[in-house]
C-alpha cells in the first residue's frame, strides 16, 4: 500500500507538470513548498476576457477595427475576432493584418494583400507589405482600433512595430487605440541590450528601447506614447500621442514566465511554436542574422541550438562549459534541418538550456557561442560584410559589434550592450501596471 501511495503521488505530480507544459529550455523548477504550490496555481486572465467581463464597456456603441493574429485568443481558444464580431453593441468593421496575416496563413517574409476574412465576411487590410501604416482611408469611420497579439518581449519582433505605426496613424486621425494586454513570455524582469541609436531605426528596431524590454505590450504602448518614442518606422518623425486605453490582465505578476500563467500558447508566428521559442528568440536570433550557423530554424528547435556541418560538437560544448555561463547549460546535438539553406545537411553543435532562468542573460548566450567558435575556428569570420547591416539594425547600433570584433570576447560585447539597462529600468517603472 505504501508503494502504491508513493507511485500515485509521483503520477499526480507528473500529470501536473504536463498540464503546465514542460520547456526544452526550462526556467528553474519551483521549490517543494506550499508557497511554491500556490504560486504554480496562479491563474492569469488575458485582457480580452477582462474586456468581455466588463460588457465591452470601452467599445460599446463604437465602430471598431481589430489588429490581431491567431495568438489573439481567450483561455478557451476563442478568437478575439469572433469574440468582438459577436459582441453586443460593438460594431466590428474591419480587420488589420500584421506579418503572417490575421489567420496566420502567410509564412515568414511573405507579403500580404487586402482580402476578405471568410469566417466573418469582414474586409482585411494588410499592414505588412507596401503599406505598413494604416492610411486615412483605412481608418475612415472608425471610433477605435483594438490590438490583441501575443508579444514575445523582444524589440525586433515586428508586431510591436505595427502597433506603433497604428498608434501614430490613429493619433493623426483622432481614432482611439485599445490594447488588450497579454503576458510578456520572458517575464517582466529581463531587460537587456542597447536602445536604438540614430541611424539604426527600422521596422525591426523602431523604438528607443532595449532589445529585451521587460514590459507587457500594454505597458510598452503606454511608455512609447508617454515618452515621445513613437516617431515612425525610421524614428525621424514628430511624436504623435494617441488616445490610448489598455485593458489589463488579471493575475499576472512580473516574475511570471509564460509557463507560469496557465494560458494556452498559440504560436504568434511560424518560428515561435512554443513559449520557450520566445525565450530562445533573443538568445539566438541576433546571431541568426549572420547566416553563420544554423540556430534551429528549419528544424524542430527554432532558436534553440547552434550548429553547422564544420563544427566539432564535443569541442564546442567543452569550450562553452569552460566559460561557466550563468544559468545556462549545453549539450551536444546532431540534426538535419528539413527546410532552409541547410535542408538535408547533417549539422553538429549544441543545444542550450536555461537551468536557472533568473540568473541567465538571454542575449549573451549567442555571443558566448560566437566567442567559442572564434577560439576554435579563428579562420572563420562570422561578420561577412554583406550580413553586417542587418545584424546592426537588429542590434540597433554598430557599437556593440565593433567592440566585440576587437577581441571576440563576450564580456567586451556585454559592456557596451548593457550600458543603458539600469536607466531604462528606472524609466519604465513608472509605466508598470503589475
Amino acid at each position: 500500500m505504501k508503494r502504491l501511495t508513493i507511485g500515485l503521488a509521483v503520477l499526480l505530480l507528473a500529470l501536473g507538470a504536463c498540464a503546465r507544459g514542460v520547456s526544452s529550455t526550462p526556467s528553474p523548477a519551483p521549490g517543494n513548498t506550499p508557497e511554491a504550490a500556490m504560486e504554480d496555481s496562479r491563474e492569469v486572465i488575458p485582457g480580452v476576457e477582462v474586456l468581455e467581463r466588463s460588457g465591452f464597456e470601452c467599445l460599446r456603441g463604437k465602430k471598431v477595427g481589430l489588429l490581431t493574429n491567431p495568438s489573439g485568443i481567450d483561455r478557451n481558444l476563442r478568437s478575439t475576432v469572433d469574440i468582438l464580431f459577436s459582441a453586443p453593441e460593438v460594431e466590428l468593421k474591419v480587420l488589420f493584418a500584421p506579418e503572417h496575416g490575421v489567420r496566420g496563413d502567410v509564412y515568414a517574409g511573405g507579403c500580404l494583400s487586402d482580402t476578405v476574412d471568410e469566417a466573418t465576411g469582414l474586409p482585411v487590410r494588410s499592414l505588412y507589405g507596401s503599406t505598413r501604416t494604416p492610411t486615412p482611408e483605412m481608418l475612415k469611420g472608425l471610433d477605435a482600433v483594438v490590438y490583441d497579439i501575443q508579444d514575445v518581449g523582444t524589440r525586433s519582433y515586428t508586431f510591436i512595430s505595427s502597433l506603433g505605426l497604428l498608434m501614430r496613424a490613429c493619433a493623426e486621425q483622432g481614432v482611439e487605440v485599445v490594447v488588450l494586454d497579454r503576458p510578456n513570455p520572458l517575464g517582466g524582469e529581463k531587460v537587456e541590450g542597447c536602445p536604438v541609436e540614430d541611424g539604426y531605426y527600422s521596422f525591426i528596431s523602431q523604438f528607443h528601447i532595449p532589445y529585451v524590454y521587460g514590459l507587457t505590450v500594454g505597458e510598452l504602448a503606454t511608455l512609447i506614447n508617454g515618452e515621445g518614442l513613437n516617431r515612425g518606422e525610421k524614428g525621424n518623425l514628430p511624436h504623435k500621442t494617441c488616445k490610448l486605453t489598455v485593458v489589463p490582465m488579471e493575475g499576472w505578476t512580473r516574475d511570471m514566465t509564460f509557463a507560469d500563467t496557465g494560458l494556452p500558447w498559440v504560436l504568434p508566428s511560424p518560428n515561435i511554436p512554443y513559449p520557450q521559442s520566445a525565450q530562445g528568440y533573443p538568445a539566438a536570433g541576433i546571431l541568426g542574422e549572420l547566416g553563420f550557423v544554423n540556430i534551429g530554424v528549419g528544424y524542430t528547435l527554432p532558436f534553440g541550438c547552434f550548429a553547422a556541418g564544420w563544427i566539432d560538437a564535443d569541442a564546442l560544448k567543452a569550450r562553452l562549459d569552460s566559460y561557466d555561463v550563468p544559468g545556462v547549460s549545453f549539450r551536444t546535438i546532431h540534426y538535419k534541418p528539413t527546410s532552409g539553406a541547410d535542408s538535408g545537411k547533417l549539422l553538429h553543435g549544441v543545444q542550450y538550456y536555461f537551468t536557472d532562468y533568473a540568473k541567465a542573460e538571454l542575449t549573451m548566450v549567442q555571443f558566448f557561442v560566437l566567442q567559442a567558435l572564434y577560439e576554435l575556428y579563428p579562420d572563420r569570420n562570422p561578420f561577412a560584410r554583406d550580413k553586417i547591416s542587418t545584424f546592426d539594425r537588429v542590434c540597433g547600433t554598430d557599437c556593440a559589434r565593433v567592440a566585440f570584433e576587437k577581441s571576440f570576447k563576450a564580456q567586451d560585447f556585454r559592456t557596451v550592450w548593457f550600458k543603458d539597462v539600469e536607466a531604462f529600468k528606472d524609466l519604465s517603472k513608472k509605466y508598470y501596471m503589475y
